[in-house]
């Protein structure tokens, strides 16, 4: 068995309509505060012994709000925070922050961005180039249109750890498998690429997908990548306009009934702490 369970992806924030616009119609539930005292009851009821921390916005504040909560709240092990990585000035950025001890990685929003080609930029990766040198990895969150000029970005960097955000976004709601499938086949050949279990419900139709809409995409990922570099992750509080978390959990356990003990710990734990260095 495991000797701890670990969520690889949640929020924290402080709500304005201003600083979280994705939050769109139907997401009316989540527009409000979720911060570490609801996060950390969350997570007990769950048995859930430690969480990585994700950046919902692109601000440095986000950053710096994230990386004091975590210097606070033993729950959380890990921040990814997000950096100017075009900017020119990045390297100073980079001094500024990388000595602290609970930052293990850094996003940016990608599928946001209006060029869907943002990743092979040459201002972008300036900044990616010199993450490795700081002992930070990368998570890449994108949508599955994004995964071909992904492969090509990440083949720029052999020894930079990267990590896939949500699977990568498939197709769920429109039960589509391929191309995603065969891509993430291609991605995944790559050794230094880990994968998080989350995210799917809210690639699914929020109020009647079914756990049978899901365990394509989970046999994929887990075939793909093996539970040595895919990890459970929540997405809450953003989840909860299509899951419980509770029963988020449930499906994961369920759908991966088949693996041993020891497979269950990585998934559920040894993966996240082996690919954020926890």
């Amino acid at each position: 068995m495991w000797e701890e369970r670990i969520d690889s992806h949640h929020h924290l924030w402080r709500y304005s309509h201003a600083d979280y616009p994705w939050m769109l119609k139907g997401m009316e539930s989540i527009r409000r505060d979720f911060l570490v005292p609801e996060l950390e009851s969350t997570m007990h009821a769950a048995k859930i012994d430690g969480v990585v921390t994700v950046q919902a916005r692109q601000s440095l504040l986000e950053t710096d709000f994230l990386l004091d909560l975590a210097s606070r709240h033993d729950l959380i092990r890990g921040v990814v925070g997000w950096l100017p990585l075009a900017d020119p000035a990045i390297t100073s950025h980079l001094e500024k922050y990388w000595h602290y001890p609970k930052l293990k990685a850094v996003r940016h929003v990608l599928h946001d961005e209006p060029d869907d080609f943002y990743m092979l930029r040459e201002d972008f990766n300036r900044g990616v180039a010199q993450l490795d040198d700081v002992g930070l990895r990368y998570d890449i969150l994108i949508f599955e249109r994004h995964l071909p000029q992904t492969i090509q970005f990440v083949d720029r960097y052999p020894h930079q750890i990267f990590i896939v955000d949500h699977i990568a976004k498939p197709q769920i709601k429109n039960h589509r498998l391929s191309p995603w499938r065969e891509r993430m086949q291609d991605l995944a050949r790559r050794e230094n690429i880990y994968c998080k279990l989350s995210g799917l419900v809210t690639e699914a139709d929020w109020k009647g997908w079914t756990e049978l809409d899901l365990q394509p995409y989970i046999d994929t990922v887990l075939e793909c990548f093996g539970p040595n570099r895919l990890m459970f992750g929540s997405d809450w509080p953003v989840s909860l306009v299509a899951c419980p978390y509770k029963k988020w959990i449930e499906v994961v356990e369920r759908s991966t009934a088949s693996l041993s003990a020891t497979e269950r710990g990585r998934l559920f734990g040894g993966t996240a702490k082996e690919a954020y260095r926890l």
